[in-house]
């Protein structure tokens, strides 16, 4: 059976509105993302690290209770669990304070067993940081030997604006081994200070990656292949909470790849009308997940599109 494998950082979030704590709900980038397919019912392995402490024992109940294996998770000893502040906005966009006590010794975990049936992702500052880069660059390399697709999301946050140049090598060498790449316009004006997407793509994804969509909140989505350039409209919301919308959009895309039966090599040979259902699944997990204050789609929606597709 295929599955999908995701790495990246836990965290619980606390959410505030008009300065006041509204709810505590787990996340992390990749992992708000496959918290969603694991309600779609799709096999998940997650690999991450939390603390031997109060906040690490929600996060692992928390994926239990979703379905997901925690075999990938190591629990550290010394430090502490990751724990955001964000800070919601009129428009129901995010700013985050984070607090991070991290081991010195990280990600002490066995990696999951990788096949040409698999689908990888990885994004955030964690497919990055210096810190993690071989254990990283070592799970890439095993999924490019094992003939899986990998699809990266950069995610790249304000905070690290000032390390971009600093961390450019580890940027593309992630671009080298997608193959897909999924970035947003916050993403690129904070690396490289671009906001158009034929931009983007000609002169920073296509070398390195055919297959990139471009996505701007709540305006059009653009999709990028060999040969081909659509733009999708995305219907308007009454926001709750922009939290999760693109981690959600990329669990959109990678569900639209598995019900489409398609693996790497299939990629370059990806007919628009496949790509257009693709695309509408991915819209429809980030607007789902704008609904609420949850990062994950609702259990509810999971079951209509699993009746749907």
């Amino acid at each position: 059976m295929r599955k999908i494998i995701g790495i990246g950082e836990t965290i619980l979030d606390i959410l505030f509105r008009d300065g006041q704590p509204t709810a505590a709900v787990p996340g992390g980038s990749v992992f708000n993302g496959v918290v969603s397919l694991a309600r779609m019912g799709v096999p998940v392995e997650f690999i991450t690290e939390v603390g031997n402490d109060r906040v690490g024992e929600i996060i692992l109940d928390f994926m239990r209770s979703n379905g997901m294996e925690t075999t990938h998770v190591n629990v550290f000893p010394n430090g502490k669990s990751p724990v955001s502040l964000a800070f919601l906005n009129e428009r129901s966009d995010a700013e985050y304070i984070f607090y991070k006590d991290y081991p010195k010794l990280r990600l002490e975990v066995d990696y999951p067993d990788i096949t040409d049936e698999d689908i990888l992702i990885l994004g955030s500052y964690y497919a990055l940081s210096p810190l993690l880069r071989d254990k990283v660059v070592e799970l890439l390399e095993r999924a490019r030997q094992a003939g899986a697709i990998i699809y990266y999301d950069p995610n790249f946050r304000a905070p690290h604006k000032e390390e971009a140049i600093k961390l450019n090598a580890a940027l593309i060498e992630n671009l080298e081994y997608a193959d897909i790449v999924r970035g947003s316009s916050e993403d690129f004006l904070h690396l490289y200070g671009l906001q158009e997407g034929d931009k983007v793509y000609k002169e920073k994804i296509k070398f390195y990656c055919p297959n990139f969509i471009y996505t701007q909140g709540g305006n059009e989505v653009i999709l990028y292949t060999d040969g081909q350039r659509k733009t999708y409209a995305v219907p308007p919301i009454e926001a709750v909470s922009t939290i999760g919308a693109g981690d959600n959009f990329n669990a959109g895309l990678l569900y639209g790849l598995l019900k489409e039966g398609i693996h790497r090599d299939d990629l370059p040979h990806m007919d628009q009308k496949r790509w257009d259902r693709i695309v509408a699944t991915g819209i429809a997990f980030s607007a789902n997940v704008c609904q609420s204050v949850h990062n994950s789609v609702s259990m509810e929606f999971a079951e209509k599109m699993k009746a749907m597709l």
